[in-house]
């Protein structure tokens, strides 16, 4: 990796269970995450109609706000039977308080007798305060199941099993899930290119 600009990162996020797994991802560098909750910044409303649309609009807003570099992550469950359903609302899916036990119910019932195909998008933005900006994508592709399984991760992680894989995410150890996730994948291209800021 080449040598290292930023040293302070806000994660425009209140999603402390996704704060927790972006954490992870800078185990080994040594750069200052500061999640919004505890600057207590508020996430706009995602009013974008895309994952990159949304991300680039929280990192946005929070780089503004805090006059630091921030990160936007948006990311989802994209189900082509669906029309592409949850997509960006995946989280929505799961009404008020994104209780993703009833988003899970909601899918299921969606699905009988179509195509569980399936896969999870991120997106992450990175935006600079003086408005300089670069987005990533990543996506991993599987099958959905039922019931959930697993007790690890988090959202639609108990239905989803990964193209050659036989368990969930849910059901899977954190490291071998955050090696080959939709999330993994996005990173990977985030650090090739984190030098541009």
């Amino acid at each position: 990796m080449k040598k290292k600009l930023i040293n302070k990162i806000v994660i425009a996020s209140n999603n402390k269970d996704k704060v927790q797994e972006i954490k992870r991802y800078f185990n080994k560098i040594n750069i200052e995450l500061i999640p919004s909750y505890k600057l207590s910044i508020p996430e706009p409303k995602e009013t974008e109609k895309t994952f990159k649309g949304n991300a680039f609009l929280k990192a946005s807003y929070t780089a503004k706000l805090t006059n630091l570099t921030s990160l936007g992550d948006d990311s989802g469950l994209v189900i082509p039977s669906l029309n592409g359903k949850p997509g960006i609302f995946s989280a929505r899916w799961g009404g008020p308080k994104k209780d993703f036990n009833l988003a899970m119910k909601k899918v299921n019932k969606k699905l009988k007798g179509k195509s569980k195909f399936a896969w999870f998008v991120c997106s992450i933005a990175i935006v600079s305060p003086n408005n300089m900006s670069k987005i990533f994508e990543g996506r991993i592709y599987g099958n959905l199941t039922w019931p959930p399984k697993g007790e690890h991760g988090f959202g639609y992680d108990p239905i989803f099993i990964p193209l050659g894989y036989e368990k969930t995410f849910g059901e899977m150890k954190k490291e071998i899930k955050e090696k080959i996730s939709h999330r993994s994948i996005a990173f990977n291209q985030f650090f090739k290119n984190i030098n541009l800021f």
